[in-house]
């Protein structure tokens, strides 16, 4: 039994940092990349893509809406044609930086509100599609358990990776609780690690009203930039594999 353990990572921006990045490299098996959109500068992604190329850890594009001030979370009606362009653009800059850094993008991840807008409406999902595919097809989405972006993405011929938050809560049907609403994020790593590893080895986790909720899930992400988010990933990776389920990542690492 196996899984992916994955954290978005290079969102600091000049002297300004967020989250560890040098320690949840020494955690996760794959890192979603910021791309400049909403978070991360040159020099800082080259940094963390040399990095996560000397501990074989798997690289992903974080791509996200032009959204800087709002750290990609706010949400954009952003025509399909500008956004094929947005998400080729980004993947494109962030291909040339794990080139220089001696790895490679492997796959792809949207971020923060495009992540969770794609997951359901069909436009701009069809619009992130056909950018990852005009740049690479071999390329791997990864998008949210049980989403309807996920059989779109099969249909027009990528591989696709379902995954889960160890720190967020999830509605009965499956949706991830509203940033909005208290309760939405999880801050215990004892409770996320028994979560995340109930979800590993049985496929189910508990709704935020007690439902257990059924997930196929091949990767499971902690956010860098939580409360305590190493102390979180370090707990829910020493439960996994004390519960006898190997970290690996989906896409392979290295160049």
């Amino acid at each position: 039994m196996r899984i992916d353990l994955n954290s978005d990572l290079g969102e600091g921006y000049g002297p300004w940092t967020m989250g560890d990045d040098a320690a949840m490299l020494g955690i996760v098996s794959s890192a979603n990349i910021a791309c400049g959109f909403h978070a991360g500068d040159p020099a800082g992604l080259l940094s963390v893509l040399r990095q996560a190329a000397a501990r074989g850890v798997a690289v992903g594009a974080h791509v996200s809406y032009p959204d800087r001030v709002g750290f990609g979370r706010r949400n954009m009606d952003v025509a399909p044609d500008d956004l094929t362009a947005d998400v080729i653009y980004q993947i494109g800059a962030l291909q040339g930086l794990a080139r220089a850094a001696g790895t490679r993008v492997t796959y792809v991840k949207p971020h923060g509100a495009l992540y969770n807008t794609i997951a359901g409406d069909a436009r701009q999902a069809d619009a992130v599609i056909a950018g990852i595919r005009a740049v690479d097809p071999s390329l791997v989405l990864m998008g949210l358990a049980g989403a309807p972006v996920l059989e779109r993405a099969r249909a027009a011929g990528l591989t696709v990776v379902a995954e889960a938050f160890a720190d967020r809560a999830y509605t009965a049907g499956g949706a991830l609780v509203s940033r909005r609403q208290p309760g939405a994020v999880l801050h215990d790593p004892d409770l996320i690690a028994a979560r995340m590893l109930r979800l590993a080895t049985e496929g189910v986790l508990e709704a935020e009203d007690g439902s257990i909720l059924r997930l196929e899930a091949d990767s499971i992400c902690v956010h860098g930039d939580s409360p305590g988010a190493v102390a979180i990933a370090a707990k829910v990776r020493d439960a996994l594999v004390a519960g006898g389920v190997a970290i690996a990542p989906f896409a392979g690492g290295g160049a």
